[in-house]
């Protein structure tokens, strides 16, 4: 089937609100001791992001202050996802196709071919770990990528918009710039916990295609978690039939969430 919009996109903000009582929100049992923290701010049906003619239902909350790198962690790890300063997850009607997957970072293999990828990159890329920030440069760069990537169903970003998706934020976050003879090509965002990262959103220059910039932003993050003593690394949500999400199955051994379980999955 084709695909729409940009992985992780953010969450259906139209349609009607669904009943948001809670037998019927299906808050993840494992993030409970949050809930009471948690402010839901729409729950309501739409069509999904990832495959064609599918309904979605992702649960939009904001988490109220005080806010604590462990809370990352026990929501990563119960399923959520962050679309600005807010945390969804999917409690779709009539599918379970997304799956959050996450990998050890200590128990994580190159194959031949990423290693491939990371000597291309150390011989002519530069690449740096910073605060997240938005500009010309930066904004360019995401239409570009959508837009050769047909993923420009809205057309154009701003500045604003892109400030909003990426760098608002209510958890910790990193930007990782990678640069190609000092030209910016490449800018991945990442969430930070106590014992984890995530992934949020990479985009590069389409005529930088040949450094793999998606798979060599992952590399990078893994090694950050390795660097900085996190465990869990969390790659977003794998849709198998979803060619913009399922390349995550190349970084292996991972485990993926299905049925409230974390399963090992090594393909």
């Amino acid at each position: 089937m084709a695909t729409k919009r940009q992985p992780d996109p953010s969450p259906p903000q139209s349609g009607t609100l669904d009943d948001m009582s809670p037998a019927r929100d299906h808050f993840p049992e494992s993030a409970e001791p949050l809930r009471h923290r948690m402010m839901l701010v729409q729950d309501a049906v739409s069509d999904c992001p990832y495959i064609d003619g599918e309904p979605a239902r992702m649960p939009l909350y904001y988490p109220t202050p005080p806010r604590r790198s462990d809370d990352t962690d026990t929501l990563l790890a119960a399923g959520f996802r962050r679309s600005s300063q807010f945390v969804y997850h999917t409690n779709c009607p009539n599918c379970r196709a997304c799956q959050p997957t996450r990998l050890r970072a200590d128990d994580f293999q190159l194959t031949k071919s990423l290693r491939r990828v990371l000597k291309k990159a150390e011989r002519e890329l530069t690449w740096s770990w910073q605060t997240p920030r938005v500009d010309a440069d930066r904004v360019r760069l995401y239409n570009d990528h959508r837009n050769l990537r047909g993923l420009a169903h809205d057309g154009d970003i701003s500045a604003s918009d892109y400030e909003t998706f990426l760098i608002a934020s209510c958890w910790p976050t990193l930007e990782l710039e990678i640069r190609h003879q000092d030209q910016l090509v490449g800018v991945s965002i990442m969430d930070i916990g106590r014992d984890s990262i995530s992934a949020v959103y990479t985009h590069f220059d389409p005529a930088a295609s040949k450094f793999s910039l998606g798979t060599f932003a992952v590399l990078q993050q893994i090694q950050w978690a390795k660097d900085n003593g996190r465990t869990w690394v969390y790659l977003g949500l794998y849709v198998a039939e979803n060619p913009h999400l399922n390349y995550k199955s190349r970084f292996v051994p991972q485990e993926r969430l299905i049925d409230g379980q974390w399963r090992v999955c090594l393909e």
